[in-house]
């Protein structure tokens, strides 16, 4: 399994438009740094002390995306450092991302979590909710954050067709909320797709993807 031939390939495929997250989560420092000599710079991890412990070790142009669900008491380990938080699903989670960037007087930039799949085990608020926070003078008032777009998952189905409406759905999000743009609000990412679903995900209009297996090889969770 080449590192470096399969980012080359999955890389030939991409429109220009399109950021590629790798996403490394339980993979080891040396795999990472493979991807790293081969020209990859974004990586996605899932769980905070896994990310803080590679940001340490790696070269500090790398861009570090958090794309797993997140706890509000984990933001202040990587609030110094993180690019971009993909997974916020509450108003109350981007208060304390917005806390804890102030003390770093830095401003983090965030994508909310839409829920487009049907499974109750997946994460993310529905577009009237991410409607209300954009409207409130709460959101108004948090000046180090800035929500970048909206981050979706499809359900895990083989159906193509569920999956292309899921996306869909997470697109039509996104256009209905650019007209609430503020100065804090400048939607301009769609992060959809995964190893087994990004072309579709891209047609549909994604511009961020998180592919994971495909470059690394499969995963092994019972390490």
């Amino acid at each position: 399994m080449n590192i470096a031939q399969n980012l080359k390939l999955i890389k030939s495929t991409l429109p220009e438009q399109v950021t590629l997250v790798a996403v490394s989560k339980t993979k080891p420092v040396n795999a990472l740094m493979e991807a790293y000599n081969s020209g990859q710079r974004v990586f996605g991890e899932n769980k905070v002390q896994e990310m803080v412990e590679k940001y340490e070790l790696m070269p500090k142009d790398v861009e570090w995306h958090m794309i797993g669900h997140l706890q509000r008491n984990k933001v202040k380990y990587m609030a110094s450092f993180v690019n971009l938080i993909h997974g916020v699903d509450n108003f109350k989670l981007l208060k304390e991302i917005n806390k804890q960037a102030k003390k770093h007087n830095r401003i983090i930039d965030c994508l909310f979590q839409i829920k487009i799949a049907k499974e109750d085990s997946k994460f993310g608020m529905s577009t009237n909710e991410v409607s209300k926070i954009l409207s409130s003078q709460e959101f108004l008032e948090l000046k180090n954050i800035k929500v970048t777009g909206v981050m979706g998952m499809a359900t895990f189905t083989s159906d193509k067709v569920q999956i292309k409406q899921e996306f869909d759905s997470l697109k039509t999000t996104f256009d209905n909320l650019k007209p609430l743009e503020t100065f804090n609000f400048k939607p301009q990412t769609i992060s959809m797709g995964m190893s087994g679903d990004y072309k579709l995900a891209i047609a549909c209009g994604s511009n961020m993807i998180r592919v994971g297996s495909s470059i690394f090889g499969s995963r092994n969770y019972s390490v």
